[in-house]
C-alpha cells in the first residue's frame, strides 16, 4: 500500500475542482469562438479549435494523474499550472492577444496556485501569468483579416461581461471550495494537536501511577507481614484481632488495586477490548460499586439494553470514577440508568443530588483537569480521555436537582471476544 503525505492529499483533493475549472475555461474557449464566427470571420479559428481540444485533453490526463499518482512536491504541481497559463495564452495569441476580453482568464490559474502551492511558487506563477500578458500586449494576430470595427466593439463589450460573470463564478466553485477545504483541514489539525497534548497529559500521568504503584509494593508487602508478626504476637486479645483482620483486609484491598491497575496498563497497552451485552457489562460495574461502596445508596434503575459495546478495564474504571464523584456529592442518593440512543449509540446516565461543580463541568466536562478538595482532581478528566479514546462522549447537565452525567458510547458491531453474561 502506497502512503501519501499530507501535501498528495490535498493535491489528489483537488484534481476533480481543477478539472472542473479546465473543461469550463475549454468549454467557454470554444463558445467564444463559435459566437465570434457569427459576428466576424476569425483569422486562426483552426489553431485557436486545436488548442481548445488539446487543453481538454491534457487536463483529463492532468486529473488521472492527479488523482492516481499525486506529486510529492509542490513544484510539479506549479508546473502544470504554469502550463495552464501557456495554454491560454497560446489561445488568446491567436484570438486577438490582449485584446481579447478572455484575457482576464489568466488569473484564475494564479488564484489556485495562490491556494495550492507554496508563496515562493505562487510569486513564480504570478510572474509567469504577467509575462505571457506582456508578451500578447507586444505579440498577437489580428482576430480578423477584414475590417470590422462596429462588430469587433459590440463582440468585446459582450465579452468583457462573460468573461467577468464567469471568473466569478469559477472563483467562487473552484476557488472557494478549495479554501473551505483547507480551513477544514486546519480545524482536523488543530483537533489533533489538542489531542495529542491531553494523550502527553495522560502519558505523565500514567507513568507518576506506574511509578507510584512500584512503589507502593514494598511497603505494603511490609505492612502484611508485621499484620501477621502482631497476630502471631497478641492471640488472646480480642479487640486487637480485630483491628488487625481489618487492617489485612484493608492491605488486600490496596494490592488487589495495584494490581488492577497493572492489568488495566496492559490491557490499554495491547488495545485488548471484549465485547458484552450492555446489561453484563452494567451488572459488572454494579458487582464492583458493591464492593466499593458497600453503604452507599446507589440505584440501579433497569431494564438495560442488550446491545453489544466493546469495554475494557479502564473504560470500567472511567465510569467508577464517575460514580465515585457522584456517590462522594450526593451519598444519600445516585441514580443508574441505561437505554440505547439513536443511529447506533448506547446512552449510560448517573445522576446525583450533589450540588456539582459548574465550574469544572460545563457542556464539556474532563477537557482539562480541575482542582478538588479531596482528591487530586484528574479521575474526571481521564474518564473523559477514556470515553473519548473508545468513540464516546461526556456530557454534563447542573440544575438545581443535582448533576447528571450521560456517556455515549458507540454499540459494536461484532461480537468478537464475548464474555458470558454477569448474574
Amino acid at each position: 500500500m502506497e502512503w501519501l503525505t499530507h501535501s498528495q492529499t490535498g493535491f489528489q483533493q483537488a484534481a476533480r475542482y481543477l478539472l472542473g475549472m479546465r473543461l469550463t475555461l475549454v468549454a467557454l474557449q470554444l463558445i467564444t469562438v463559435a459566437v465570434a464566427e457569427t459576428m466576424v470571420s476569425l483569422a486562426h479559428r483552426a489553431e485557436a479549435l486545436i488548442l481548445c481540444l488539446t487543453y481538454a485533453v491534457l487536463a483529463t490526463l492532468g486529473w488521472l494523474w492527479l488523482t492516481r499518482r499525486p506529486p510529492r512536491s509542490s513544484v510539479t504541481v506549479s508546473l502544470a499550472l504554469t502550463v495552464d497559463l501557456l495554454l491560454i495564452g497560446a489561445w488568446l495569441y491567436f484570438t486577438g492577444g490582449y485584446t481579447n476580453p478572455l484575457v482576464s482568464l489568466l488569473l484564475l490559474p494564479i488564484a489556485v496556485a495562490i491556494i495550492l502551492v507554496p508563496l515562493g511558487h505562487s510569486i513564480v506563477v504570478t510572474i509567469a501569468g504577467v509575462a505571457i500578458y506582456t508578451s500578447l500586449v507586444l505579440w498577437h494576430t489580428p482576430l480578423t483579416h477584414e475590417h470590422h470595427s462596429a462588430n469587433l466593439a459590440q463582440l468585446h463589450l459582450v465579452g468583457m461581461w462573460v468573461t467577468f460573470a464567469i471568473t466569478a463564478v469559477i472563483l467562487l466553485l473552484v476557488v472557494g471550495a478549495l479554501s473551505r477545504r483547507l480551513r477544514l483541514q486546519q480545524s482536523q489539525l488543530a483537533q489533533i494537536r489538542e489531542t495529542r497534548l491531553r494523550d502527553e497529559q495522560i502519558i505523565a500521568l500514567g507513568l507518576s501511577a506506574a511509578a507510584v504503584a512500584h512503589r507502593l509494593g514494598t511497603p505494603l508487602n511490609t505492612l502484611a507481614l508485621l499484620v501477621e508478626e502482631m497476630k502471631s504476637a497478641a492471640p488472646g486479645s480480642h479487640s486487637l484481632g480485630e483491628d488487625l483482620r481489618l487492617m489485612e483486609d484493608q492491605l488486600s484491598l490496596c494490592s488487589g488495586h495495584l494490581q488492577q491497575l497493572t492489568s488495566a496498563a496492559v490491557q490499554a497497552k495491547t488495545a485488548q477490548l471484549e465485547t458484552l451485552p450492555a446489561q453484563s457489562w452494567i451488572m459488572r460495574l454494579r458487582e464492583s460499586a458493591t464492593l466499593l461502596w458497600p453503604g452507599a445508596t446507589i440505584e440501579w434503575q433497569p431494564p438495560f439494553p442488550d446491545c453489544p459495546v466493546a469495554v475494557d478495564a479502564t473504560l470500567d474504571q472511567a465510569l467508577l470514577n464517575l460514580l465515585a464523584n457522584a456517590v462522594k456529592a450526593s451519598p444519600s442518593w445516585v441514580a443508574i440508568s441505561a437505554c440505547e440512543g439513536a443511529e447506533g449509540w448506547l446512552e449510560v446516565i448517573v445522576e446525583d443530588h450533589g450540588d456539582g461543580l459548574e465550574s469544572a463541568l460545563g457542556d464539556a466536562p474532563g477537557e482539562q483537569v480541575v482542582s478538588s478538595e479531596s482528591g487530586l482532581g484528574v479521575g474526571l478528566f481521564l474518564s473523559n480521555a477514556t470515553i473519548q479514546r473508545l468513540g464516546g462522549t461526556l456530557k454534563a447537565r447542573v440544575t438545581a436537582q443535582g448533576t447528571t452525567m450521560i456517556i455515549t458510547l458507540p454499540i459494536a458491531t461484532g461480537n468478537s471476544n464475548h464474555k458470558g453474561d454477569y448474574a
